[in-house]
């Protein structure tokens, strides 16, 4: 009942583990993940990754389930967690154009992922392909490099994945790490409340 009744609470959403408990290394991208832990539950949990329905070449996930869905913010998040957990994935391209002449829709977009706890601006590509002008704006690297330094300096974390197949590694990461930190606190809040039904 315990279980049901903080997942109920958290409003989570997750799907059976399938695969051996492993536990992941941060740079191991083909480690699967271990099943999640739930306080006095036998069964463990594993988060599900939403990809929103407008992704157009959505990243393949290897290593956690996943399915689509219509996403208020961000391109991908944990069912559950939508609220909590968002990435905004974007190639080379997609950047220098949300950038340039999408810049003021862009932006409103990052305001919004502001106020989502865990959320990242996700590259497919490198600075060094920007550095090196590997687009076709014309825009200069310079002030899109500083662009990326001004959404950081607003609240938003930029992180660089060189191959969607690395992308794709780095949300599942952060997908289990982050489901892990929030049913550690669920947990903590269970033994506490467990703690203050024996003291009454």
């Amino acid at each position: 009942m315990l279980k049901n009744d903080f997942l109920y609470v958290q409003g989570l959403s997750f799907s059976r583990p399938k695969r051996p408990a492993t536990i992941p290394h941060a740079m191991n991208n083909s480690e699967p993940f271990p099943p999640l832990p739930v306080r006095n539950s036998i069964t463990a949990i594993m988060p599900t990754i939403i990809v929103d329905t407008r992704e157009q070449t959505p990243l393949v996930f290897r290593s956690l389930p996943f399915r689509t869905g219509t996403l208020t913010q961000g391109d991908y998040s944990v069912a559950g967690l939508e609220a909590d957990f968002a990435i905004e994935r974007k190639s080379i391209s997609d950047l220098v154009g949300s950038l340039t002449s999408g810049r003021e829709r862009f932006m409103r977009e990052i305001d919004r992922l502001r106020g989502c706890p865990f959320a990242r601006l996700l590259i497919v590509g490198t600075e060094h392909d920007i550095a090196s002008h590997r687009y076709r704006s014309n825009a200069s690297p310079k002030a899109i490099i500083n662009s990326l330094h001004a959404i950081e300096s607003r609240g938003l974390p930029v992180g660089f994945a060189d191959t969607p197949a690395k992308a794709a590694a780095l949300v599942e990461r952060w997908a289990w790490w982050r489901c892990r930190a929030v049913l550690n606190i669920g947990n903590e809040l269970i033994k506490a409340g467990e703690q203050a039904n024996v003291i009454t």
